[in-house]
């Protein structure tokens, strides 16, 4: 079995002074590689913990699958360089697959280098329903809760975190990452096993429209990030109607879109 992390020994230099620590605890990249019927799509370096998630969240939200019935099995498969995930589809979906054409090598994050049109890229969206509604001051309480529960974000200070909250600012799950994409991936799968939609996602990154793509797949009306977002997200975002905010920091927050469904005071 492939760690999600290991120990180094390194030299640390702060205020002219040099420490030795040989228990240094680094986030470990492992090479996943995803196989559908037996044809490799592509290799994503992700941390090695959530992959079936994984492997649900990505399918979902890069127009693989329609959701997780046309899932048949998830077969994780170690190796001495990697891992495999052997993931079994419907037939429909499989020719679905060929025509994307895919070559995604050795990448730590998004899935979208290898793309050969741009309309693999940005996708038609549905449009999502207007049911969520969520108090802006919870942010604060979202904030304080999340720390402790990046626990490998903590030990090794390298890797991003993708939540659910519900509506009154609770988490309800976590999933890490050293890839901003797949942690978000591994949580789109984890809220596509639950069959849940409400609520928000919050993301410990920028909003890039890879993001926006993924939320609204899930049908996650509003998503939720601690640094900004660009301007695509934003027009994805008002495309598919979902609520897209950044720089949501204690005590303050960037609505982009959507404001309807966040509440001010």
């Amino acid at each position: 079995m492939h760690p999600v992390s290991s120990h180094r020994e390194v030299v640390h230099y702060q205020n002219a002074g040099v420490t030795t620590d040989s228990a240094m605890l680094l986030p470990a990249e492992t090479p996943v590689v995803l196989v559908y019927n037996g044809i490799a799509h592509g290799v994503m370096m992700c941390s090695a913990a959530d992959l079936e998630d994984f492997a649900i969240g990505f399918s979902l939200s890069e127009g693989i699958i329609d959701g997780l019935h046309d899932i048949h099995d998830i077969e994780r498969v170690d190796g001495c360089q990697g891992i495999e995930l052997q993931i079994t589809l419907a037939n429909r979906c499989v020719h679905r697959l060929k025509e994307k054409k895919r070559t995604l090598a050795g990448r730590t994050g998004c899935g979208i280098c290898g793309s050969e049109s741009l309309a693999q890229v940005v996708r038609t969206l549905p449009s999502l329903p207007d049911s969520q509604r969520f108090e802006v001051a919870l942010i604060d309480k979202v904030l304080t809760a999340l720390r402790p529960l990046q626990l490998l974000g903590q030990s090794t200070g390298a890797t991003h975190a993708a939540v659910h909250l519900d509506l009154g600012g609770n988490i309800l799950a976590i999933r890490e990452d050293v890839g901003r994409h797949i942690a978000l991936d591994k949580l789109v799968g984890h809220l596509c096993r639950s069959g849940r939609r409400d609520g928000a996602i919050l993301v410990t990154s920028r909003a890039s429209f890879e993001m926006v793509q993924k939320c609204a797949s899930a049908g996650v009306e509003i998503l939720l990030a601690i640094s900004a977002a660009t301007e695509l997200a934003v027009a994805r975002a008002e495309q598919s109607n979902l609520t897209l905010a950044g720089f949501c920091r204690p005590g303050r927050a960037e609505i982009y879109c959507g404001r309807q469904r966040i509440l001010l005071g």
